[in-house]
């Protein structure tokens, strides 16, 4: 993601917000009121129908596009891009080590002993990354920039869809452990096990990566505006 990279800040840099100074114990908006904007104008809170933001909500995303982001030396934005792409490189490990047991180039063993820990890892990585945005960050932009709200609510509730998307990989994937384990390599019950574990697991990656890149459009341009 060259694009997102951010390099030397070429203007003055506005006042930054402080980030302690509006930290909550908990969320300031533990359950908005999803129904009241699934459907608003162009915004849609579905992770596979979403086609990034509509109008209002790219106020600051339209005076910072992705293309402009190198410019701009922001080691808060900076470190964020690095947390997404490693996010990104392990979905794509997965998705390869996936692809070397569906064509046969690994066994269930293999393929068990490979994708259980790393996607693990990886959810554990994701949980506390969605718990601080939630708990921390979230409350805190939402009040620096009161017109990107609606955002911050609909990437909360992507992290509610991402949760049970995680739990429904999770669940599939103990399943077809069960059959790895037991040595049937080729019965039907662990291919099936193994296609309903393809199945959940794409479809997280493929949410989670829509997440991601919404996120970055709504976050980064809102750190390079306060010179953070």
């Amino acid at each position: 993601m060259t694009a997102g990279r951010v390099g030397r800040h070429p203007h003055k840099s506005r006042p930054p917000f402080d980030f302690a100074g509006t930290r909550p114990l908990l969320p300031t908006n533990p359950s908005p009121n999803i129904e009241s904007f699934r459907h608003n104008g162009d915004l849609s809170i579905d992770l596979d129908q979403r086609k990034g933001w509509p109008a209002e909500l790219r106020v600051l995303l339209d005076r910072y596009p992705r293309k402009t982001w190198i410019a701009y030396r922001s080691s808060v934005a900076h470190f964020w891009l690095e947390i997404h792409d490693g996010f990104r490189g392990e979905c794509a490990a997965l998705q390869m080590t996936t692809d070397d047991y569906r064509d046969d180039r690994t066994t269930a063993q293999e393929f068990a002993a490979l994708v259980s820990p790393r996607l693990r890892a990886m959810i554990s990585h994701l949980h506390g990354h969605h718990q601080i945005e939630d708990f921390h960050y979230f409350p805190s932009f939402r009040a620096a920039e009161a017109r990107l709200a609606r955002g911050f609510e609909t990437l909360e509730n992507d992290h509610g869809q991402l949760q049970r998307d995680i739990a429904a990989a999770i669940g599939t994937l103990s399943e077809f452990l069960a059959t790895a384990h037991a040595g049937r390599d080729s019965s039907a019950a662990q291919r099936q096990a193994a296609e309903r574990y393809v199945a959940a697991s794409e479809l997280l990656y493929r949410r989670l990566c829509r997440h991601l890149s919404d996120e970055e459009d709504l976050i980064i341009p809102l750190l390079l505006d306060r010179g953070r």
